[in-house]
């Protein structure tokens, strides 16, 4: 069985996906993975809502954390 090989644009645009979805899944490992948020208990579509707005904004913060540090110092 032989693969095909890519041409150097798909290439180019394969790399360029994988960039912007890795950044976007970086955010969901923290919030599962980090802080165990792996099951929802269903409190109203407005309190989840809030809950991962929140946990979503605290997980870029935690990505941060290194340079917000070091602007500080």
């Amino acid at each position: 069985m032989s693969f095909l090989k890519l041409r150097k644009l798909d290439q180019r645009w394969n790399r360029s996906v994988s960039r912007v979805r890795a950044l976007g899944e970086h955010a969901f490992r923290i919030v599962k993975c980090l802080w165990g948020y792996t099951k929802v208990r269903y409190r109203g579509l407005y309190k989840n809502t809030c809950q991962l707005f929140t946990l979503f904004s605290l997980s870029n913060l935690y990505r941060l954390r290194h340079k917000l540090i070091a602007l500080q110092a």
